[in-house]
Protein backbone atom coordinates (compact mmCIF):
# COMPACT_ATOMS: atom_id res chain seq x y z
CA UNK A 1 0.00 0.00 0.00
CA UNK A 2 1.24 3.49 -0.90
CA UNK A 3 1.38 6.27 1.66
CA UNK A 4 0.71 9.81 0.41
CA UNK A 5 0.77 13.12 2.24
CA UNK A 6 -1.65 15.81 1.16
CA UNK A 7 0.02 19.04 2.17
CA UNK A 8 -1.80 22.36 2.01
CA UNK A 9 -0.47 25.85 2.53
CA UNK A 10 -1.94 29.14 3.68
CA UNK A 11 -5.65 29.85 3.69
CA UNK A 12 -6.57 26.35 2.55
CA UNK A 13 -7.94 25.73 6.04
CA UNK A 14 -10.80 27.94 4.80
CA UNK A 15 -11.68 25.59 1.92
CA UNK A 16 -15.44 25.44 1.54
CA UNK A 17 -15.90 28.87 3.13
CA UNK A 18 -13.53 31.21 1.23
CA UNK A 19 -14.17 32.40 -2.33
CA UNK A 20 -16.66 29.60 -2.93
CA UNK A 21 -17.21 30.84 -6.50
CA UNK A 22 -13.58 29.84 -7.21
CA UNK A 23 -12.92 27.01 -4.75
CA UNK A 24 -16.35 25.45 -4.14
CA UNK A 25 -18.12 24.55 -0.90
CA UNK A 26 -16.60 21.14 -0.10
CA UNK A 27 -14.28 21.22 2.91
CA UNK A 28 -10.97 19.36 3.00
CA UNK A 29 -12.29 17.14 5.77
CA UNK A 30 -15.07 16.04 3.40
CA UNK A 31 -12.76 15.73 0.41
CA UNK A 32 -10.00 13.76 2.15
CA UNK A 33 -12.67 11.33 3.37
CA UNK A 34 -13.82 10.89 -0.24
CA UNK A 35 -10.22 10.23 -1.32
CA UNK A 36 -9.70 7.71 1.46
CA UNK A 37 -12.85 5.84 0.39
CA UNK A 38 -11.89 5.92 -3.29
CA UNK A 39 -8.40 4.51 -2.67
CA UNK A 40 -9.24 2.22 0.25
CA UNK A 41 -6.80 -0.68 0.34
CA UNK A 42 -4.43 1.03 -2.13
CA UNK A 43 -3.41 4.32 -0.52
CA UNK A 44 -3.07 5.50 3.04
CA UNK A 45 -3.42 9.28 3.29
CA UNK A 46 -2.19 11.78 5.82
CA UNK A 47 -3.31 15.38 5.67
CA UNK A 48 -1.54 18.46 6.98
CA UNK A 49 -2.31 22.13 6.48
CA UNK A 50 -0.43 25.13 7.79
CA UNK A 51 -0.42 28.85 7.27
CA UNK A 52 3.22 28.83 8.39
CA UNK A 53 5.92 28.34 5.76
CA UNK A 54 8.39 26.68 8.13
CA UNK A 55 5.87 24.02 9.15
CA UNK A 56 5.33 23.12 5.49
CA UNK A 57 9.10 22.89 4.99
CA UNK A 58 9.41 20.66 8.08
CA UNK A 59 6.69 18.37 6.68
CA UNK A 60 8.57 18.05 3.40
CA UNK A 61 11.83 17.26 5.21
CA UNK A 62 10.11 14.68 7.44
CA UNK A 63 8.50 12.95 4.44
CA UNK A 64 11.66 11.04 3.52
CA UNK A 65 11.24 7.34 4.17
CA UNK A 66 7.68 7.89 5.42
CA UNK A 67 5.71 8.79 2.30
CA UNK A 68 5.75 7.55 -1.26
CA UNK A 69 4.78 11.02 -2.43
CA UNK A 70 3.32 14.40 -1.57
CA UNK A 71 0.40 16.18 -3.20
CA UNK A 72 1.16 19.84 -2.45
CA UNK A 73 -0.98 22.92 -2.78
CA UNK A 74 1.31 25.62 -1.44
CA UNK A 75 -1.34 28.31 -1.86
CA UNK A 76 0.18 31.78 -2.07
CA UNK A 77 3.63 30.39 -1.24
CA UNK A 78 3.62 28.88 -4.73
CA UNK A 79 4.54 32.26 -6.13
CA UNK A 80 6.95 33.49 -3.46
CA UNK A 81 8.73 30.74 -1.57
CA UNK A 82 12.27 29.91 -2.58
CA UNK A 83 12.50 28.07 0.75
CA UNK A 84 9.69 25.63 -0.18
CA UNK A 85 11.27 25.13 -3.59
CA UNK A 86 14.62 24.34 -1.96
CA UNK A 87 12.98 21.90 0.48
CA UNK A 88 11.33 20.00 -2.38
CA UNK A 89 14.60 19.90 -4.33
CA UNK A 90 16.46 18.63 -1.25
CA UNK A 91 14.38 15.48 -0.65
CA UNK A 92 13.85 12.31 -2.65
CA UNK A 93 10.09 12.24 -1.97
CA UNK A 94 8.26 13.04 -5.23
CA UNK A 95 5.98 16.08 -5.06
CA UNK A 96 3.07 16.85 -7.36
CA UNK A 97 2.02 20.50 -7.28
CA UNK A 98 -1.74 21.03 -7.41
CA UNK A 99 -4.06 24.01 -7.51
CA UNK A 100 -7.83 24.07 -7.29
CA UNK A 101 -8.12 26.93 -9.78
CA UNK A 102 -5.99 27.55 -12.83
CA UNK A 103 -3.28 29.90 -11.63
CA UNK A 104 -2.66 30.86 -15.27
CA UNK A 105 -6.21 32.17 -15.61
CA UNK A 106 -5.93 34.41 -12.56
CA UNK A 107 -3.98 37.53 -11.65
CA UNK A 108 -0.64 37.90 -13.40
CA UNK A 109 1.36 37.56 -10.18
CA UNK A 110 -0.05 34.02 -9.82
CA UNK A 111 1.30 32.90 -13.20
CA UNK A 112 4.76 32.08 -11.84
CA UNK A 113 5.29 28.97 -9.73
CA UNK A 114 8.50 28.69 -7.76
CA UNK A 115 7.63 25.04 -7.13
CA UNK A 116 6.89 23.75 -10.65
CA UNK A 117 10.54 23.40 -11.76
CA UNK A 118 11.33 21.02 -8.87
CA UNK A 119 8.01 19.15 -8.74
CA UNK A 120 7.29 15.89 -10.55
CA UNK A 121 4.49 17.77 -12.27
CA UNK A 122 1.76 20.37 -11.85
CA UNK A 123 -2.00 19.98 -12.03
CA UNK A 124 -4.39 22.92 -11.88
CA UNK A 125 -7.86 24.09 -12.66
CA UNK A 126 -9.86 20.93 -11.97
CA UNK A 127 -11.29 22.01 -8.64
CA UNK A 128 -10.68 19.63 -5.78
CA UNK A 129 -10.32 16.87 -8.37
CA UNK A 130 -6.82 18.29 -8.96
CA UNK A 131 -5.83 16.41 -5.80
CA UNK A 132 -7.13 13.09 -7.14
CA UNK A 133 -5.24 13.68 -10.37
CA UNK A 134 -2.14 14.41 -8.28
CA UNK A 135 -2.61 11.09 -6.46
CA UNK A 136 -2.96 9.30 -9.79
CA UNK A 137 0.27 10.91 -11.02
CA UNK A 138 2.08 9.59 -7.94
CA UNK A 139 0.63 6.10 -8.37
CA UNK A 140 1.81 5.82 -12.00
Amino acid sequence: MKKILILNGPNLNLQGKRNVEIYGTTTFEEYTQQLAERYEGRVEFDYFQSNIEGELINSIHQSVGVYDGIVLNAGGYTHTSVALRDAIAAVATPVVEVHISSILAREEFRHISMIAPVAKGSIMGFGLDSYRLGVEALLE
